[in-house]
């Protein structure tokens, strides 16, 4: 079996990764393995921008109360403080990178977006992710001690535990080789995990394929805890239309005017002054779980978002990749609405990780939307994400390079000797569409106990089945991502269940009051 030994390995290649890569480069090899291509993940499909305080008039203070009233309450001061201080600086080394954000009199165009008192999203027009991702992979490929590896799948993780030795420390880990259908071993005394979340989890979402919880699933299986997975942020706005797939229409768009209406069926009238003062500024919680209601009282199968009123040449400029999008299907947005629903968007949890990105296990990192720092509470803040990415690829950067160096382990060999089922793809498919589909019925914007009883009962049938597969026959990368969404729907129905009230993005009709005191739900891996 072929191995593979470095410094430093990063699985994920969007922002986080790739920042932390570029970060470590100077002084360690690094590995960078990524299941597709390098801009395949989330990042790259980023539209609003970066929160970052810039403008005269704004303060760290407002920035850090915006995020905590964002949270409902379960935010950590400490890490959200630590953040918002360390924006500017991420900024700046974007732009020593050469990203070139929007300008508007030579200076950055700042927007606004909801739950923001201030403008403060710096932006790349509406397609920031992908111009972000752009220069960092043109200089990914540039720099000689960062080795990529691209189509390549996470198997597991490695830690001298699973090995039956005294040390805990994560020593490496698997990954399957598309190219070869070989699965390699990776051996370091450093590993970041910076895979992303786990929207495709469910049935709607905007988020890419790749988004399919592996970092959160193997840190589990590893011994690893996780923090806070009922909170799966659903963002209201995903254009809906036959011939779109999980396209976006940004949190920017409201933010410079757009306003939420009913179908002329329905009255063609705005609704979101009802439901909050905040109306389309509101935060995402709120403004997704007003479309559900309504898209449901009036048995709807979508809303519009009417920008049309803002100048043709105002909607040219700011949102190019939107109007684009929308015209290639059809929808002229300087005339008329445009059709959306709320959609799985980004995971406020994940795996339970400390200033520094440090996790439970010596030698392993999580950082990005994998990792749950503290910062997004019950609820994540409108473009805090992309910073969060940076700041704490720096502070895991850091670490690394302030720690002392693990003595190397032999990793054993995979066994490669199980042979590949014929119903195997058959089976996958099918069970992947089950649980998509359940997820959104049973443990989406609006939940009950119930429904969360049968999800956890289809849950455990589904792993069963997976493990079956996964124990006796050849892995496939559609098989690694089955059994890490199904990992991470049972630790999102788990945590779901633990909540006993309604707070941020989870919403129980059996618990519709705030508990208090609340603190964040933790989940700790069985032994061994």
């Amino acid at each position: 079996m072929a191995s593979h030994d470095f410094d430093v390995l990063i699985v994920g290649s969007g922002l986080a990764g790739l920042s932390a890569a570029l970060l470590l480069a100077p002084t360690h090899r690094v590995a960078v393995l990524t299941k597709r291509a390098l801009h395949d993940g989330s990042s790259a499909w980023a539209q609003g921008g970066i929160a970052a305080v810039l403008a005269a008039g704004d303060s760290f203070d407002a920035h850090v109360e915006d995020t905590l009233v964002a949270g409902a309450g379960l935010c950590d001061p400490e890490a959200t403080r630590f953040v918002v201080e360390h924006a500017p600086e991420a900024i700046g080394w974007l732009r020593e990178m050469g990203v070139p954000f929007s300008e508007e009199g030579g200076d950055l165009h700042l927007t606004r977006e909801g739950g923001h008192s201030q403008r403060r999203i710096v932006h790349v027009t509406d397609a920031t992710g992908a111009a972000v991702q752009q220069v960092l992979i043109e200089r990914v490929r540039r720099t000689p001690n960062i080795t990529l590896f691209e189509h390549h799948t996470l198997v597991d993780l490695v830690t001298g535990t699973k090995l039956g030795l005294n040390d805990p420390a994560c020593v490496g880990l698997y990954a399957l080789d598309d190219a070869t259908d070989e699965v390699l071993s990776f051996r370091a005394p450093h590993t970041i995990l910076a895979t992303g979340g786990a929207g495709k989890v469910y049935l709607y979402t905007t988020n890419p394929d790749t988004a399919t919880g592996d970092g959160i699933a193997a840190a589990w299986r590893a011994g690893c805890r996780v923090s806070n997975m009922e909170f799966i942020q659903f963002h209201p706005t995903c254009l809906y239309h036959p011939h779109a797939k999980s396209f976006l229409i940004s949190e920017a768009v409201r933010g410079e005017g757009g306003l939420l209406k009913l179908p002329e069926s329905a009255g063609g009238t705005r609704f979101m002054p009802k439901h909050d003062e905040r109306a389309e500024l509101a935060p995402r919680d709120v403004v997704a779980r007003a479309i559900d209601f309504e898209m449901k009282k009036h048995g709807l199968d979508c809303v519009y978002l009417d920008i049309s009123h803002q100048p043709a040449a105002f909607l040219k400029e700011h949102f190019p990749n939107i109007l684009a999008r929308c015209a290639e299907l059809g929808i002229d947005i300087t005339r008329e609405p445009i059709p959306v629903v709320p959609a799985a968007h980004y995971t406020c949890g994940g795996v339970l990780s400390d200033l520094a990105g440090r996790t439970d296990i010596p030698g392993l990192y999580a950082i990005g939307e994998t990792a749950c720092t503290g910062l997004h509470g019950a609820n994540r803040l409108a473009s805090n994400s992309l910073v969060e990415c940076m700041v704490f690829a720096r502070a895991a950067a850091k670490a690394i390079t302030e720690a002392p160096a693990h003595r190397a382990t032999a990793l054993p060999a995979w066994d490669d000797s199980r042979v590949t089922d014929a119903d195997e793809a058959v089976v996958i498919s099918h069970n992947w569409d089950e649980l998509r589909r359940f997820m959104w019925d049973y443990v989406g914007i609006v939940r009950t106990n119930k429904r969360l009883e049968r999800a956890s009962h289809r849950i455990a049938l589904l792993q069963a089945e997976i493990q079956e597969f996964y124990a006796n026959f050849h892995v496939t990368r559609d098989l690694l991502e089955l059994r890490n969404l199904v990992q991470v729907a049972e630790l999102i129905v788990r945590s779901a269940q633990a909540r006993h009230e309604s707070r941020g993005l989870h919403f129980s009709r059996d618990y519709p009051s705030l508990a208090e005191p609340t603190a964040p739900t933790v989940l700790v891996p069985p032994a061994g």
